[in-house]
């Protein structure tokens, strides 16, 4: 969706869709090696439906109907600003898939091999010390990357348009803690302590809470990015 604090001229591109092989392809081909990682669908957030997702998972993306009255809820949330976890502002509308994408890879470089000189290699290295601000800026100023969203936005099973109504997220686990990750906060939000191990069902207890105040809301995507499965975990 549309950044909160996006300005009336900033830049808008289509939404990515909440299709795991959109994704892959979009990740694959900005420098993740095929081998390495995929995104698969979540299909249910009881254990049963858990334990079927690829392990281990790297990261968890949230798709959800964002509404005036989410939207206030999710201002009250308290953002941490001196953490170590790679994070970045949403100032590009409807952006909020690809970063979330970029949350999840840039807070596992050090567990994954991404290709030397791909966008994405260069992309973390030349983003590694600025601030969430400065980060934003360089991704809007990018035309490799917004290029390649846009090729992405279109290779969903739905035509995309402009005018949506849901956002992204993404959860990960740095050091020991489970962190919300939303370009339209200030930062990211600690869940309390997790592990790479049980972020998959830490993360999924976050999102039932979340869904439990919508019960009439029936527009909810979660997707997994793991290891490829058959790699040794």
């Amino acid at each position: 969706m549309s950044a909160p604090d996006e300005s009336s001229s900033a830049k808008r591109w289509l939404p990515l869709e909440a299709n795991p092989e959109v994704m892959s392809q979009f990740l694959w081909g900005l420098g993740l090696p095929p081998d390495e990682v995929e995104c698969y669908d979540v299909y249910g957030l009881d254990d049963e439906l858990l334990e079927m997702v690829p392990k281990p998972v790297l990261a968890v993306l949230f798709l959800f109907p964002y509404t005036p009255q989410i939207e206030e809820e999710r201002k009250m949330d308290c953002v941490r600003k001196d953490s170590s976890v790679y994070f970045m502002k949403q100032t590009v509308g409807n952006a909020c898939g690809t970063i979330g994408l970029l949350h999840a890879i840039g807070n596992v470089t050090s567990d994954i091999k991404l290709l030397e000189g791909s966008f994405l290699d260069k992309f973390f290295k030349s983003t590694a010390s600025m601030d969430p601000l400065e980060r934003a800026a360089f991704l809007e100023n990018d035309r490799e990357m917004e290029v390649a969203h846009s090729m992405a936005a279109t290779l969903g099973d739905t035509e995309a348009t402009e005018n949506v109504d849901a956002h992204f997220i993404c959860f990960s686990c740095v050091d020991g803690e489970l962190y919300e990750l939303d370009g339209a906060k200030e930062g990211p939000v600690s869940h309390g302590l997790s592990s790479p191990r049980s972020l998959l069902q830490d993360a999924a207890k976050v999102i039932q809470g979340i869904i439990k105040k919508h019960p009439d809301s029936i527009n909810f995507n979660v997707i997994a990015l793991s290891k490829k499965a058959g790699e040794p975990q």
